[in-house]
């Protein structure tokens, strides 16, 4: 291992440690560091860094921007090892980055998804999709946390999952509605008969009887996408993480409705989803037009009630 990459090295340990999860990094770094040493040297310069951001050659400004913070985080980091480091200036490629307006799915919807996984050839593989689209529609879990779940986590008396190791190796518990808990032990029990004797601790489980790979579950979500009718809406192309965009804005819709005390409730939903920061349970009040419709609306009436 050369200098360079034991820095990278160092450097994710680091901050995995912190509890940064670090996949894209930890997946594309690797590839700047070789192509540093592939130019014969052995410390990062800007050139170095600008020119693998601006790969491949018809990459959006968007993702090279992307693609040079990431060479810009690691560059501080190595330059308290070896000064002559540079680090890209901060408005070198600067990009102003916007938060994608939420796809907030319609029961039928989500539905037409889960319908969608019968086109699955392998009735396994279809079940094992069908059950983790429902377990984020009905929890609003991470898809990360949910890929990451192992089958102690899932207490049965108590109708919860444990979520451990969450974003920043946060943990909580979520509790589970009882068709949800029953859709789940429905699933266990079929991953049991499956996979006999499995050696993997996952909850759910591959064809190869292992735990769910991340980009796989990600295509074949957009190919369910399609299945489903789903894939030409005006907006942006349905995602997966949407489902728990769906999840949180139904809740305020449905708190809005029944008369509640939003602001005082928004701390519960942050608990509940997982969110170190309040502020990112706040942004979902501005996140769909629906929302902020029954807002309107609950603010007109009340309005009217004055003299």
């Amino acid at each position: 291992m050369s200098g360079l990459q034991q820095v990278l090295q160092d450097y994710l340990s680091l901050r995995r440690a912190l509890g940064f999860k670090l996949e894209r990094p930890g997946a594309l770094l690797p590839g700047f560091v070789a192509s540093v040493e592939a130019s014969d040297t052995s410390f990062i310069t800007t050139a170095l860094a600008l020119a693998w951001a601006m790969k491949p050659a018809r990459v959006t400004a968007e993702w090279a921007a992307t693609r040079l913070d990431m060479v810009r985080g690691f560059a501080r980091y190595a330059h308290t090892v070896d000064p002559r480091t540079e680090i890209p200036p901060q408005d070198l490629l600067a990009h102003p980055r916007r938060k994608l307006q939420p796809y907030i799915y319609s029961d039928a919807e989500v539905a037409a998804l889960m319908a969608a996984t019968r086109r699955i050839g392998d009735p396994f593989r279809a079940h094992t999709y069908r059950t983790v689209i429902g377990l984020l529609a009905t929890t609003g879990m991470r898809v990360g946390e949910a890929l990451a779940l192992d089958r102690t986590w899932l207490n049965g008396e108590e109708r919860l999952i444990t979520v451990r190791g969450g974003k920043f190796g946060k943990s909580r518990e979520v509790p589970l509605h009882a068709q949800t808990f029953s859709a789940l032990e429905e699933y266990a029990g079929r991953r049991d008969r499956r996979f006999r004797r499995s050696a993997s601790s996952a909850f759910f489980l591959s064809l190869a009887g292992k735990r769910l790979i991340y980009t796989n579950v990600h295509w074949t979500f957009s190919q369910l996408v399609v299945g489903a009718g789903l894939a030409n809406r005006e907006s942006h192309r349905p995602r997966i993480h949407d489902l728990r965009h769906t999840f949180a804005v139904r809740t305020l819709i449905d708190w809005y409705r029944a008369g509640l005390d939003v602001e005082r409730q928004l701390p519960v939903l942050s608990t509940y989803l997982g969110h170190v920061n309040p502020s990112s349970t706040y942004w979902y009040l501005s996140a769909a037009p629906e929302l902020l419709g029954v807002a309107a609306q609950r603010l007109e009436d009340n309005l009217g009630e004055l003299p």
